[in-house]
C-alpha cells in the first residue's frame, strides 16, 4: 500500500513518500525533486512538468501554468477576469459556467476545465511516485491553501478522482507544515503543562499564509489562521518586470508587453535576478540576447533598489500577522518560535519584516520547499494501516465562520444560526433538532462574506426529505447532523426523524433508539430535549405503550460547485484516452530514436572496429542503406507510425547483426578457447600422474580414469579441428564455431572429468588411546603434545580423547 503526500503548488509541485526509513522527497525523471506545474499541448501528445516548462516560451499559447487558483470559480468571477489579462493562453467559459482553457491538441481545438488540467498534473505526479516506489499509487494526501473555500476544495477532489487517486485528506498547507515540525520534536510539554505556541509563516509563489499552533506531547491544535491570497513571490517578480519594461521602453524603444514571448523571457530573467539578490547586495546585471527585433537588452538592479521598488508589498506582510494575533488573543511573548517556509521567505526584506513584528529571530529548521509535501506524507502514513507512526493527533481550524438559514413553517419566522465559528476545531460534527410537519430546506453560507476571498458566500442548499407530522398531528422532531469533514468541507451528513410508534402492552416500557455517536455535542436548538419522555419514568397504567424510533431521512444537496456524475465520468474517460495517447506517442518516439541510434552506431563502427568484419561489397551496400535511412528519417520518415520505424530497424539489423556478431565472436573466441585449453591441460596432467602411479590419485579406479582420458582426447581433437577450420576463414566470414558452443564443450568436459578427479580418499579408522587405571594419562598427553605440537586439550572424562588428540596419537603410534 502506497503512502504519498502531494504538495500541488501554483508554480511547482513536490512529492513525498513514506518508506521504512522515514519520509523521503522523491525526484522526477530529470533527477529534480521539483516538478513545475506546467502542461504543454502538442499535435501528438501532452508534455507535463520540466519538459513542458522548457516549451513555455516557444509554445506560449498552448502551455498552461498558474491555474491552481481557478478551481471552483465561475468564468465571470472578477478574479478570473483580472488574471485573464496576464496569461499567455486563452480562458473561455464552460457550459456549466466554470473556467475553461482553450488549447490546440492533436491539431484540434479543445476546451479543458481546470479540474481536467489539474488531473493532468496529478497524472504526472502519480507516475513519478509509481516509478519511484515500483508499485501502484492510489491513496494520497493533497495540500490546499488554508483559505480555499468548499467550492475550491470540492473541485480539487474532483481532479483527484479523474485520475484515480483516493485522496484520504485535503490538508491545509500550514497544518501539514505544523505536523512535519511537531511529530519529530522530543521536548514538547506534557498534557498538564502549558502548550508550546509556534507561529508558521509561508510565503509561496502566489499567496501568503500564517498560522498559530499549540503543541503538547502527541498533539497539535491549530489556534488560528490568517492570509493574503494575493501576496506571493510572483508579485515581487511583477514589480521587477514592470520596472524593466519601462526601462527598455525608454532606453531601447521596445514595448515588451506587445509580444508574449518577450514578456515571458523577461519574467524568467526577473525571477532569476530576484533569487540572486537574496544572496547578493551588490549591483547585479540582467542581460537578454535577441530580446525583440534582434536587439539585445541589459539592465541592473541591487537589493536596496529592489526593496524600495517593493515597499508597498512589504508593508502588506504585517496585516495577516496582526490579524492572527488578534484572532487568537496571543501576545508576542506567548510565541516560542516563528518557523518560516516557502520560496519567497528567502527574500531578506520579508524575513526582516516578520522578525521585526515578533521581536525575535525567525527559524528556518524546516525545508522551505518540501515541508508541506513531507507533512502530507506523514498524515497519509498516520491514516494508512500499512505504517506504524508515533501517536500524534491533528486538530485543524475552520478558516471562515459558517451559518445555516432555514425556511419557516406558517407559524414560525425564518431562523439563522452560526453552526461553526471562525477557528472552530475541525473535523467536527454537531446535531441540530428541528420541529417540522413536512420537508424543509437548510441553506449554508459564510457568515462573513467580506473575509472570504471568494465572490459567492453561499455554500449550498440542503433539502431534508420525507418529513411528516406525528400520528397525533404534532410536529416531528428532526435531528440533522452537520459536519466539517477531514477535507475541511461543510456537509449535512445525516438527518433522522424521531417517530413515536404505539406498541402492544407486553412490548415493555417506552424506549428511544438513538443512532447518534455518544461523543457528539448536544443539539444547538433549545427545543431538542424539551418534549422528550424520560426513559426512567414508569408508564402510566392505562396509557398505551409508545416506542420511539429514529427514521433515517434522505438529504438532497445542491452545492455551489459540484461536477455532475455524468460530466465527471466523461472527464475520467477523456483523461484515460489522453494517457493512452501519450503512451503510444512515447513508444513511437522510442522506435524512431532506436532507428536513428542504429544509423549513427553502425556508421561510426563500420569505419572503425567493424571494418575488417565485412567484405568491401557489403560494406558499400550497408553504408548506402544507412544514408538512405537517415535521409528518410528527416524527410518522409519524420512523422510515421511506430511500425514503420520497427520495419526500418529490422532492415538495418538484418545487415548489421552478422557484422556485429563476427566482431563480438572474434573478441570473445580466443579467451574461451584459452579457457578450454587450460582445462584440457589440467585433466591431461592428472591422467599422466595417474599413469605414473602418483599417490594422490591411487584411490581412483582405472575404468573411471579411462573416461577422463577419452573425454580429454575427444575434446582436444574437436578443438584442434575447429581452430584449423577457423584459421582458414577470413574475418568477414561467419565463424566456424560460436563462443556459446565452446562454453558448452568446457561445461561438458567438466561434467565428465571433475567428479572423477575430485574423489575423496577413503578414511582409515585410527585406534583409540587406552585409559590408565588412575585416570587420564597426563604424562602421555604432554609427550604427545611435544611430538606432534598440536596443543591438544585434556582427554574427556568418558575416557575418549578430543579429536585433535586422537590425530596426534595416531601419528606417534605409527
Amino acid at each position: 500500500m502506497s503512502v504519498v503526500g502531494l504538495d500541488v503548488g501554483s508554480q511547482s509541485c513536490y512529492i513525498a513518500v513514506a518508506r521504512a526509513g522515514g519520509i523521503e522527497t522523491i525526484a522526477n525523471e530529470f533527477s529534480d525533486r521539483c516538478t513545475p506545474s506546467v502542461i504543454s499541448f502538442g499535435p501528438k501528445n501532452r508534455t507535463i512538468g520540466v519538459a513542458a516548462k522548457n516549451q513555455q516560451i516557444t509554445h506560449a499559447n498552448n502551455t498552461v501554468s498558474s491555474f491552481k487558483r481557478f478551481h471552483g470559480r465561475a468564468f465571470n468571477d472578477p478574479f478570473i477576469q483580472k488574471e485573464k489579462e496576464n496569461l499567455s493562453y486563452d480562458l473561455v467559459p464552460m457550459k456549466n459556467g466554470g473556467v475553461g482553457i482553450k488549447v490546440m491538441y492533436m491539431d484540434e481545438e479543445h476546451f479543458f476545465s481546470v479540474e481536467q488540467i489539474t488531473a493532468m498534473l496529478l497524472t504526472k505526479l502519480k507516475e513519478t511516485a509509481e516509478n519511484n516506489l515500483k508499485k501502484p499509487v492510489t491513496d494520497c494526501v493533497i495540500s490546499v491553501p488554508s483559505f480555499f473555500t468548499d467550492a475550491e476544495r470540492r473541485s480539487v477532489l474532483d481532479a483527484a478522482q479523474i485520475v484515480g487517486l483516493n485522496c484520504l485528506r485535503l490538508m491545509n498547507d500550514m497544518t501539514a507544515v505544523a505536523l512535519n515540525y511537531g511529530i519529530y520534536k522530543q521536548d514538547l510539554p506534557n498534557a498538564d503543562e502549558k502548550p508550546r505556541v509556534v507561529v508558521f509563516v509561508d510565503m509561496g509563489h502566489s499567496s501568503f499564509q500564517v498560522s498559530a499552533c499549540a503543541f503538547i506531547k502527541g498533539k497539535l491544535k491549530v489556534l488560528g489562521t490568517a492570509f493574503d491570497p494575493f501576496l506571493g513571490g510572483k508579485n515581487f517578480d511583477e514589480k521587477l518586470v514592470e520596472h524593466f519594461c519601462a526601462e527598455f521602453k525608454t532606453k531601447y524603444k521596445l514595448d515588451a508587453k506587445s509580444k508574449i514571448r518577450a514578456l515571458l523571457r523577461l519574467h524568467q530573467e526577473c525571477e532569476k535576478l530576484k533569487k540572486l539578490m537574496s544572496s547578493n547586495s551588490t549591483d547585479l546585471p540582467l542581460n537578454i540576447e535577441c530580446f525583440m527585433n534582434d536587439k539585445d537588452v541589459s539592465g541592473k538592479m541591487n537589493r536596496s533598489q529592489f526593496e524600495e521598488l517593493c515597499s508597498e508589498l512589504l508593508q502588506k506582510i504585517e496585516i495577516p500577522l496582526h490579524s492572527l494575533m488578534e484572532q487568537t488573543q496571543l501576545k508576542v511573548e506567548d510565541v516560542s518560535a516563528i518557523e518560516i517556509v516557502g520560496g519567497a521567505t528567502r527574500i531578506p526584506a520579508v524575513k526582516e519584516r516578520i522578525a521585526k513584528f515578533f521581536g525575535k529571530d525567525v527559524s528556518t529548521t524546516l525545508n522551505a520547499d518540501e515541508a508541506v509535501a513531507r507533512g502530507c506524507a506523514l498524515q497519509c502514513a498516520i491514516l494508512s494501516p500499512a505504517f506504524k507512526v508515533r501517536e500524534f493527533s491533528v486538530t485543524d481550524a475552520v478558516p471562515f465562520p459558517i451559518s445555516l438559514v432555514w425556511n419557516h413553517d406558517s407559524e414560525e419566522t425564518e431562523g439563522v444560526h452560526e453552526v461553526f465559528s471562525r477557528n472552530h476545531a475541525a473535523p467536527f460534527s454537531k446535531v441540530l433538532t428541528f420541529l417540522r410537519r413536512g420537508p424543509f430546506e437548510l441553506e449554508a453560507f459564510y457568515s462573513d462574506p467580506q473575509g472570504v476571498p471568494y465572490p459567492e458566500a453561499k455554500i449550498g442548499r440542503f433539502v431534508v426529505q420525507n418529513v411528516s407530522a406525528q400520528r397525533d398531528g404534532e410536529k416531528s422532531r428532526v435531528k440533522v447532523k452537520v459536519r466539517v469533514n477531514t477535507h475541511g468541507i461543510f456537509t449535512i451528513s445525516t438527518a433522522s426523524m424521531v417517530e413515536k410508534v404505539p406498541t402492544e402492552e407486553e412490548d415493555g416500557s417506552s424506549v428511544e433508539t438513538d443512532m447518534e455517536c455518544p461523543n457528539q455535542r448536544p443539539a444547538e436548538n433549545s427545543d431538542m430535549d424539551a418534549n422528550e419522555k424520560k426513559v426512567d419514568q414508569p408508564p402510566e397504567a392505562k396509557k398505551p405503550k409508545i416506542k420511539v424510533v429514529n427514521v433515517e431521512l434522505p438529504v438532497e444537496a445542491n452545492l455551489v460547485w459540484q461536477l455532475g456524475r455524468d460530466l465527471l465520468n466523461m472527464y475520467i474517460e477523456t483523461e484515460g484516452k489522453m494517457i493512452m495517447q501519450d503512451k503510444l506517442e512515447k513508444e513511437r518516439n522510442d522506435a524512431k530514436n532506436a532507428v536513428e541510434e542504429c544509423v549513427y552506431e553502425f556508421r561510426d563502427k563500420l569505419c572503425g572496429p567493424y571494418e575488417k568484419f565485412i567484405c568491401e561489397q557489403e560494406h558499400e551496400k550497408f553504408l548506402r542503406l544507412l544514408t538512405e535511412t537517415e535521409d528518410w528519417l528527416y524527410e518522409e520518415g519524420e512523422d510515421q507510425a511506430k511500425q514503420a520505424y520497427i520495419d526500418k530497424l529490422e532492415e538495418l539489423m538484418k545487415m548489421g547483426t552478422p557484422v556485429k556478431v563476427r566482431f563480438q565472436e572474434a573478441e570473445e573466441r580466443p579467451k574461451v578457447l584459452e579457457e578450454l585449453g587450460q582445462r584440457l591441460q589440467h585433466y591431461a596432467k592428472i591422467a599422466a600422474d595417474f599413469r605414473g602411479k602418483d599417490e594422490k590419485y591411487n584411490h581412483i579406479d582405472e575404468s573411471e580414469m579411462k573416461k577422463v582420458e577419452k573425454s580429454v582426447n575427444e575434446v582436444m581433437e574437436w578443438m584442434n579441428n575447429v581452430m584449423n577450420a577457423q584459421a582458414k576463414r577470413s574475418l568477414d566470414q561467419d565463424p566456424v564455431v560460436r563462443t556459446h558452443e565452446i562454453r558448452a564443450k568446457v561445461k561438458e568436459l567438466n561434467n565428465v572429468c571433475e567428479p572423477v578427479v575430485t574423489q575423496p580418499k577413503p578414511k582409515i579408522e585410527s585406534p583409540k588411546l587406552e585409559r590408565t587405571p588412575n585416570g587420564p594419562n597426563t604424562d602421555k598427553k604432554e609427550d604427545l603434545e611435544g611430538k606432534a605440537n598440536l596443543g591438544a586439550e585434556a582427554p574427556h572424562q568418558n575416557g575418549e580423547c578430543h579429536p585433535n588428540e586422537r590425530g596426534s596419537a595416531n601419528m606417534d603410534l605409527d
